[in-house]
């Protein structure tokens, strides 16, 4: 007999792997034609296996993450509240306690949250751009240019949110109430105040390997750019989990993307 929890298991990877997919889209020729350092010269691979490799790589980290939420929620009172819906009732009725009654709640805090992700993001590239390397800035501006809006939506909007918010997050909260409550009563805020705070600094430290793609030096301004943008990006969705649903984190994830994605098509 298939349970909910593999149900919500099947539902909440196969949204992932939309994303995880979508980095078949990226153009890799494309973005290292837009690197002075490496514009000529021949990848080791073909473009095609290391997209693959990409796709097993993180296709693998996503279905740990997805168990570990599955099986940990439920006693941090953390959910994914659409897709449970789906997981139990397999319901789109807009009343009662179907999918779209359980989206519902999430949408507006999502997209307000995404809106205030996005300027946040901006405005710290605004403020850090003077003290960057003038190289870092053309290759990142050409990287973000180039990079499609789907695999910025799915990939970044779904996928990453399993990762770090489903998945890491999840496993943070439950080991502090674990270890320091013993794995008794209501979980303290403290737990998901901290698992939240830690989660985003990984988010964000995940993201310096593209100073290296980029063929550039580390310097303290763009590491701290980096990490602080990122982060905060982290702890918008981090929040909006905690509180609101998971979906809630995706949509804002997502409507960030939309927000950068129109600033970088206004400035072109």
């Amino acid at each position: 007999m298939i349970t909910t929890r593999t149900k919500l298991f099947a539902i909440l990877w196969l949204a992932g792997m939309a994303g995880v997919l979508s980095i078949l889209l990226i153009d890799l020729s494309a973005i290292l034609a837009n690197l002075p350092a490496t514009a000529g010269s021949k990848m080791p691979f073909h473009p095609l296996v290391i997209k693959l490799l990409s796709v097993v790589q993180t296709g693998a980290l996503l279905s740990v993450a997805i168990f570990i939420g599955v099986q940990l929620t439920p006693s941090l009172g953390l959910s994914a509240p659409a897709a449970e819906a789906l997981a139990t009732r397999n319901s789109f009725a807009a009343n009662g306690d179907g999918f779209i009654a359980a989206l519902k709640p999430q949408v507006v805090p999502g997209l307000i949250a995404g809106f205030i992700g996005g300027v946040a993001i901006l405005s710290t590239w605004l403020l850090f751009r003077p003290m960057l390397p003038p190289l870092f800035v053309l290759r990142a501006e050409n990287l973000n240019s180039s990079m499609p809006v789907l695999t910025r939506l799915l990939y970044g909007g779904i996928a990453e949110e399993l990762l770090l918010r489903w998945g890491l997050l999840t496993l943070l909260a439950w080991a502090g109430w674990r270890i320091f409550q013993r794995g008794r009563g209501t979980p303290r805020p403290i737990y998901f105040v901290s698992a939240n705070l830690i989660s985003s600094v990984v988010f964000g430290i995940a993201h310096l390997p593209l100073v290296i793609a980029l063929g550039v030096d580390f310097t303290l301004p763009i590491v701290i750019f980096i990490v602080l943008a990122n982060s905060l990006l982290g702890l918008i969705a981090g929040y909006l989990y905690w509180k609101k649903g998971l979906e809630s984190a995706i949509i804002a994830h997502m409507s960030t993307h939309v927000v950068l994605i129109a600033a970088i098509r206004l400035t072109m």
